[in-house]
């Protein structure tokens, strides 16, 4: 059994708890590691251990899920080798590196199930540095893990499911949405698509109903222009669909352009990646059960399908039973044709997704040059203009190296795919030919006081 004693899963959100589940079940124990201080994943978040809201007022429409995932999670990582609050901030030759405490230590693993979910895609904007603009996903996790607003008014702008999904939230909890400003066509497509789900289809269009009938302004086709403000937010400027510049005065702004695939630890295990155009980002290959191209490395979930919950519950047992199979196991042949079929229609599900929110790509032509691209490094999108007028990057690592960009904390977390579309125009190719940024160790920041380092 000593090809199955470092079985390791990182994430514990929908895709990370049913790998672990299907594994468990099989006999083996994994090992799995959050860097969260509790199972649940981002779309799934718990609150607050201080806090008693019902799971109706958390997750709404999505609440007999979260309750059934946690309950789950709560049983099976009982049964684990569960390490939450551990930073996986390294691959190397089949071992982890890890952080837990300020403590670093290594972890050999002989099958790898990677589950790292996705983050907020953001473009930038003159003056989304400002304090008081937040993403979406951050505006959610404080109404969500700690029962408070980002501020209010507030105003929610990109484009996305979650855009509706979070200003609904914010309405429903009683805060003031002084607008919702929607980047994508006035005129919805993708709908043959979006009707391979059509309950969720209809969660969606009942978001937005319930957004017009609070009285909210919401807004499609707009253009957005700026975040106004000096010390704080005041308001968005923006032209909307028929070409009429306006601002919309509020003290914080919730953005957000769908999702980034959380990819770094897929590169440091030497996994391939491919362009997707559909979503406008590099996403790793695997195959229909989650298999990557190195051998014992699988993905789930987000960090390679971006089909949401739902598709990274599916693509969680799915990546477990490729490691039973691969292990020689038996496994449940119905159940996983019945798991693909369900796969296969979150698919073209988010293929209706791509095509109804597309990203505003033009929107980047526009900006100043005195616009901040890069926040860590407050590298300026003129920076980038000039370096690239002068020397002619060919491509964005090479870019990176002149200016800085994606270079900070954040490894291009924010800025990485913008300052590929720009690199793109600049150098009038397509967004595939100009690569993208390389992952390096370690993958998020390390304290200065970080010690130790053994292996277990």
């Amino acid at each position: 059994m000593a090809d199955t004693e470092n079985c390791v899963v990182i994430g514990a959100g929908p895709a990370g708890v049913r790998a672990a589940e299907i594994l468990l079940k099989a006999g083996i124990r994994p090992i799995v590691i959050d860097e969260g201080r509790t199972s649940g994943g981002q779309i799934y978040r718990r609150q607050a251990r201080t806090l008693e809201r019902g799971y109706r007022t958390l997750y709404g429409f999505e609440a007999g899920r979260a309750a059934s995932l946690h309950r789950t999670a709560d049983r099976v990582l009982a049964q684990c080798d569960y390490r939450p609050g551990t930073l996986v901030w390294g691959i190397f030759e089949n071992q982890l590196h890890l952080l837990t405490d300020g403590v670093s230590d290594t972890l050999p693993f002989s099958r790898l199930v990677i589950a790292t979910g996705a983050t907020d895609r953001l473009l930038p904007l003159p003056g989304w540095t400002i304090p008081g603009t937040y993403s979406l996903g951050g505006s959610q996790i404080a109404l969500k893990a700690q029962a408070c607003a980002v501020g209010d008014p507030v105003v929610f702008m990109g484009t996305g499911p979650l855009l509706y999904l979070v200003a609904y939230q914010y309405a429903k909890a009683g805060v003031t949405v002084a607008g919702v400003l929607d980047t994508s066509p006035r005129r919805l497509t993708g709908i043959s698509d979006l009707l391979a789900r059509p309950s969720t289809f209809a969660k969606g269009l009942y978001y937005l109903a319930s957004l017009r009938r609070m009285g909210i302004r919401v807004e499609t086709g707009v253009t957005l222009l700026a975040v106004e403000g000096e010390a704080h937010v005041t308001g968005v400027r923006f032209r909307d669909a028929g070409g009429q510049e306006t601002t919309i005065a509020c003290n914080a702004v919730g953005m957000g352009y769908h999702l980034r695939a959380e990819t770094q630890l897929a590169d440091l295990a030497r996994c391939t990646f491919e362009y997707n155009r559909q979503h406008r980002q590099w996403l790793p290959l695997s195959d229909e059960d989650g298999r990557s191209s190195e051998s014992g490395v699988y993905l789930a979930g987000d960090c390679t399908g971006l089909l949401g919950a739902d598709g990274a519950e599916i693509a969680g047992r799915l990546a477990a039973y490729a490691v039973l199979r691969d292990l020689g196991r038996d496994v449940p042949e119905r159940a996983v044709r019945s798991l693909r079929r369900a796969q296969a229609r979150m698919a073209r599900f988010q293929r209706g997704i791509a095509r109804a929110f597309p990203l505003p790509v033009r929107q980047l032509s526009a900006l100043p040059d005195e616009t901040l691209l890069c926040r860590c490094e407050a590298i300026t999108v003129g920076t980038l203009r000039e370096r690239l007028a002068q020397k002619q990057a060919p491509e964005v690592n090479r870019a990176k190296a002149l200016t800085r960009v994606g270079m900070g904390r954040c490894q291009g977390r924010f800025c990485g795919i913008a300052s590929a579309e720009l690199t793109a125009m600049l150098l009038d190719k397509d967004v595939a030919e100009v690569g993208r940024l390389r992952g390096q160790a370690p993958v998020k920041q390390l304290p200065l006081s970080t010690v130790g380092e053994t292996t277990r």
